[in-house]
């Protein structure tokens, strides 16, 4: 006989989703591992089914489990806007201190921010645009609250969606025709960098780096100018650039995983609590088990 499902559990369960493992979980449930071990286990009993398959490196939504996620984050969002529909929002009050990089700022902040500032007006946003290098550690410090970044370490942040990453040049000058083929590049800790490189090497292709700057600005206006192709994300790409393909002799590129960091000083902090949420419920894709 089914119970009655538990937010808790449901929780648990997702979280465990998000997180990818029941080790990265606890810390954002304020729960130990065992804690939530538990949690799943009760699920799991009242609905008279694994939602899980355990293994030795990772964990796979089975096939009621892949079923039961749809429901949970609905349930979950649900409670959370009933919440804020009976006058939490109101009471809300501090200052979140975000970092995003320019990429993202626009396409995926700005929808979010619109969501949550007519609610929270007590709250200061304290907004930070860097490279995703750079605000990760400065989460990791604590002198940032919350940042949406390409994350370097699978394990890391909570996964809200992936980013195609393109090469881009001005149609006008057909650099791609070059050999070598000029390109411009962020910081040598850029992950785009990183993909670019390594994409033309795999296809022999030879290139050579004829300018560099760590701002999307800097990378559209040497595209721009004639200067060099460059990598950027999709949703980055300004009118008046064609995107490159094979067609181009240019390869594709592996994608950026987009996550939330979260500073550990800021566990507890509501506004905080709330902003978070709001981000990982408006911008997470469906996980892929």
């Amino acid at each position: 006989m089914q119970h009655d499902l538990q937010l808790d559990w449901l929780r648990c369960f997702v979280a465990v989703i998000d997180t990818g493992s029941l080790s990265a979980a606890a810390p954002e449930l304020h729960r130990s591992q065992s804690a939530v071990s538990m949690q799943l286990k009760k699920l799991e009993s009242a609905l008279g089914y694994r939602v899980l398959e355990r293994g030795p490196r990772r964990m796979a939504l089975t096939r009621e489990g892949q079923a039961l996620l749809t429901y949970a984050r609905r349930i979950l969002d649900l409670h959370a806007e009933a919440k804020a529909a009976v006058g939490e929002s109101e009471a809300l009050s501090g200052r979140v201190r975000l970092g995003v990089p320019d990429d993202y700022a626009a396409k995926y902040l700005t929808p979010v921010l619109k969501r949550f500032a007519p609610r929270h007006a007590q709250v200061e946003i304290e907004l930070t645009c860097e490279q995703s290098t750079a605000l990760i550690p400065r989460v990791a410090r604590g002198e940032i609250d919350l940042a949406l970044v390409s994350r370097q370490d699978a394990r890391a942040g909570t996964l809200l969606f992936h980013e195609p990453l393109v090469w881009v040049g001005a149609p006008q000058f057909q650099l791609w025709r070059h050999d070598p083929l000029p390109i411009a590049v962020y910081e040598e800790t850029s992950l785009a960098r990183r993909h670019a490189v390594k994409a033309l090497a795999q296809q022999g292709r030879a290139f050579k780096i004829v300018y560099n700057s760590s701002s999307l600005a800097g990378q559209i206006a040497a595209v721009e100018s004639g200067l060099a192709v460059a990598v950027l994300t999709q949703c980055s790409v300004p009118e008046g650039l064609d995107i490159l393909g094979r067609e181009h002799g240019l390869g594709p590129l592996d994608p950026m995983q987009v996550a939330v960091h979260r500073s550990k000083a800021s566990r507890g902090e509501k506004a905080v609590d709330m902003l978070h949420g709001l981000l990982v419920r408006t911008l997470r894709s469906a996980p892929i088990s």
